[in-house]
């Protein structure tokens, strides 16, 4: 071994154990202390012990300096449980849908969108629907289903410029069906949109139908469903008398009704339901009450759906 080597090395201190874990045995006295070690603050509830009161109900004061820590921990406590009650009642306003535009709010529009394929057909269009104080005058109503059309796209479900004023919301599926009343001398198609569209495109569509008075316009009426072999069938764009189309907004859905008589006469003036169903209207469709028809199949499958969404994108609690 060279002798520079050598003496390099002898003044090399010599190396000493060190702990690198919290020591938990006395320091020998021949070591120096090493420096206290500063624990690491980690989140934690602790409950601050009761205080006691002498015979003379007073409060004794902080002698030692001891009562000062269960003090800062119970302030502690109270500020992780106040944030753990305003993170739940978050949790809680987004899983039923009642945080506005949050993210429940936004979720739950979604499912909605998807009840056309996961919610049974006799749901969403009952056999019978009871329609009470939903004819002239307050008399009551009841709807006999005959015919469902098969789930389809849009094409061809609509007139030209009733497609193109909902060609703004898209369209994922459309839902129809065809009822008669007790008497079997009205017909009723009402028809589920299920559009492709976000809450705000279907306010701005319903804002504006409405500005525009798209749902009174006669060339912008639905088309009925008329399958042969029922009490539809005579039921053609001709025979059209009365008609509704609603652009909700909590749900991405567009409901329609049109309504005409059964025995497959031809209307030459169809009324929008809300003019036929005015006090003294007297057009053809107001006389025989197919705003009426139009109206309450449309407002009592509007309510069923509404019904169905929110039990769909309920959380069980």
């Amino acid at each position: 071994m060279a002798p520079e080597n050598a003496a390099r090395r002898a003044t090399v201190p010599e190396e000493r154990p060190t702990e690198t874990t919290r020591r938990l045995r006395p320091i020998p006295a021949q070591e120096p202390a090493a420096p206290p070690r500063v624990p690491v603050a980690r989140p934690y509830v602790s409950f601050a012990q009761p205080e006691t009161y002498d015979d003379g109900g007073e409060r004794p004061g902080p002698a030692d300096g001891r009562r000062t820590r269960p003090r800062t921990a119970a302030a502690a406590a109270c500020v992780v449980l106040g944030l753990g009650l305003i993170g739940g009642a978050v949790t809680g306003s987004w899983l039923t849908g009642d945080g506005g535009d949050g993210a429940g709010s936004r979720s739950g529009f979604a499912a909605a969108g998807e009840l056309w394929h996961s919610v049974p057909v006799d749901q969403l269009f009952p056999p019978t629907v009871k329609g009470d104080g939903a004819g002239p005058g307050g008399a009551d109503r009841t709807w006999t289903r005959v015919a469902v059309a098969p789930d389809t796209g849009c094409e061809d479900a609509f007139d030209p410029i009733l497609r193109k004023a909902l060609a703004p919301v898209g369209c994922l599926r459309l839902l129809r069906a065809t009822y008669t009343d007790v008497t079997g001398s009205h017909v009723t198609t009402v028809g589920l949109l299920f559009t492709k569209a976000d809450a705000a495109a279907m306010a701005s569509l319903k804002a504006r139908f409405e500005k525009e008075g798209l749902d009174r316009r006669t060339d912008l009426m639905p088309r009925p469903y008329a399958p042969k072999g029922t009490d539809a069938e005579g039921f053609g764009a001709a025979q059209r008398a009365s008609w509704t189309v609603s652009v909700l907004t909590d749900v991405p859905v567009v409901v329609y009704a049109v309504s005409g008589f059964a025995d497959g006469r031809a209307v030459n003036s169809p009324q929008p339901a809300a003019d036929a169903m005015k006090p003294g209207a007297t057009t053809a469709p107001a006389q025989a009450g197919l705003g009426h028809e139009a109206q309450g199949l449309a407002d009592r499958v509007e309510r069923s759906l509404r019904k169905t969404a929110t039990s769909a994108t309920e959380k069980p609690s």
